[in-house]
Formats: C-alpha cells, sequence, structure tokens
C-alpha cells in the first residue's frame, strides 16, 4: 500500500468509497451521494486551498481509501485548526489503511501550518474513535441525537489533536 497525494483522476474511485458509506453507513449525515463531478469540485476546493488530501493506493492501482482535511471553520481566527475527513473502501476496513492515512495527514497538516485537529465523527462511529484515539485524540464532546438516518438518531463525537506545538506557542508569522 501506498500513501499519495489525491489527483482528478481519483475521484471516480472516491466518490465510489464514499457513496458506500452515504448509503450504508452512518460516519457520513449525506443521504444521496454525490457524483464524481462534486468530489472533483470538492477536491479542488481542498487543494486549492493548500490543504492535503491524500489516498491509499494497492500495487495494483486500487483505491483502499482516501482522507483530506479543510480549515474547520471559515472564520479567520480558526485558520490554524483543521477538521480531517477520512473514508475507507467497504471490503478494505480493518486492516491499518485509516491508520496509515490519518498518520500522513497528520504529518501533512502540522507541515500546512495547522496547530490542531477536530475530528468530527458522525454516528459516533466506534472504529472511528478508536482510530483517532489510536494517534492521540481525546475526546472534546459529544452532541446526541442531531442527525438522523437510516430510522434512527445518531450522536457526533468531537475528538482533538495538537499538531506540532499545538497552542504552546504562536505561529511563527501572524498578520495583525
Amino acid at each position: 500500500m501506498q500513501i499519495r497525494p489525491a489527483h482528478a483522476d481519483d475521484c471516480p474511485a472516491i466518490a465510489d468509497i464514499y457513496a458506500h458509506h452515504v448509503l450504508h453507513g452512518t460516519a457520513s449525515y449525506e443521504t444521496e451521494p454525490p457524483d464524481t463531478a462534486e468530489m472533483t469540485r470538492r477536491m479542488d476546493r481542498v487543494l486549492g486551498s493548500g490543504w492535503p488530501w491524500l489516498v491509499a493506493q494497492r500495487s495494483d492501482g486500487v483505491l483502499l481509501g482516501y482522507a483530506y482535511a479543510t480549515q474547520f471553520r471559515d472564520r479567520a481566527a480558526y485558520r490554524f485548526v483543521c477538521e480531517d475527513s477520512i473514508y475507507i473502501r467497504h471490503d478494505a476496513r480493518g486492516r491499518g489503511v485509516g491508520k496509515a492515512l490519518l498518520s500522513a495527514l497528520l504529518e501533512a497538516c502540522t507541515a500546512a501550518g495547522f496547530r490542531q485537529m477536530v475530528a468530527v465523527i458522525g454516528g459516533a462511529e466506534p472504529a472511528s474513535e478508536a482510530l483517532h484515539a489510536s494517534l492521540g485524540f481525546t475526546p472534546a464532546g459529544r452532541l446526541s441525537g442531531i442527525g438522523r438516518k437510516h430510522g434512527r438518531w445518531l450522536d457526533t463525537l468531537y475528538m482533538q489533536r495538537a499538531l506540532g506545538p499545538g497552542s504552546s506557542e504562536p505561529p511563527g508569522f501572524e498578520p495583525s
């Protein structure tokens, strides 16, 4: 397995991976899977902002998963905080793909200047919670019953992890 930066040619496979989670899981609160064109627009926004989007690829070229980060919220004061998103192909779960992707994403986000990463775990998915905890994330809050999908109310779990020096020191350059 290789972790590498994503490119537009990956979008059909990314859309397929995400569609499975939208239709069958609770990690995403979307109910209709976006098509390849929409996934391409989303990737363009992320990469155009200078943020990382990574894929895990098998030696035969099959994508096993993807991960990316966006600024946590749009306002300027949040510019040093990112939110991660990670999705693994349904038949590749439990094989270390998620941990490899998230580890690489943590490094890429630190290099991009982010100081904190927030995981917003839809459906409070136990596997996602365990993955994030294994890489140093700690619980930061839970919103109960805020989503409804597949006939049930869903919680959202927030977890957080410092990147680099975190908030222990100011960034190297901060515009006034």
